[in-house]
């Protein structure tokens, strides 16, 4: 009898635990792999959540790397301030199917946009979206979950 409840209790735990993993790909919370335009690899960006609102922060670039880089086109707060540990992505939302912010900054250029995110594959790629005025008129790069929502 007690081989018999630690199957059950073993297989709840388990399949509790898929359902957990799953939930965390619904959302874009995690650690991305970022690209550029053409497909080139940028760094690494994590993306938290707090009350309902997604935060983007640059957390590495490149393991080929050997100093630190800074946003020298920055236009804002954040001009020469170094690119690792920078807010890059702010006041991201739930709208729908997707998720929406007021900002995405490409530090390369230092001009920021509006910002979509959609989450593709089962939450393992994220288009993501930078546009101004309406998401028509702006550019995708597709990331990568690096971290499966941990």
């Amino acid at each position: 009898m007690r081989i018999y409840f630690s199957k059950v209790f073993f297989c709840i735990l388990l399949v509790s635990s898929a359902f957990a993993n799953a939930n965390n790909l619904t959302n874009p919370a995690g650690l991305w792999k970022a690209y550029d335009d053409d497909g080139q690899q940028t760094g690494y960006v994590r993306i938290n959540e707090a009350n309902g609102v997604y935060t983007g922060v640059i957390e590495k670039g490149f393991p080929t790397d050997k100093e630190d880089k800074y946003c020298t086109a920055c236009k804002d707060e954040r001009k020469d301030q170094k690119l690792v540990g920078m807010t890059m992505m702010k006041n991201v939302k739930v709208k729908g199917d997707a998720f929406e912010g007021s900002e995405i900054l490409d530090p390369f250029t230092g001009n920021t946009y509006r910002v979509k995110l959609t989450l593709k594959e089962a939450g393992k790629k994220m288009e993501v979206r930078g546009f101004i005025g309406i998401s028509l008129f702006g550019r995708t790069q597709v990331w990568e979950r690096t971290d499966h929502g941990q």
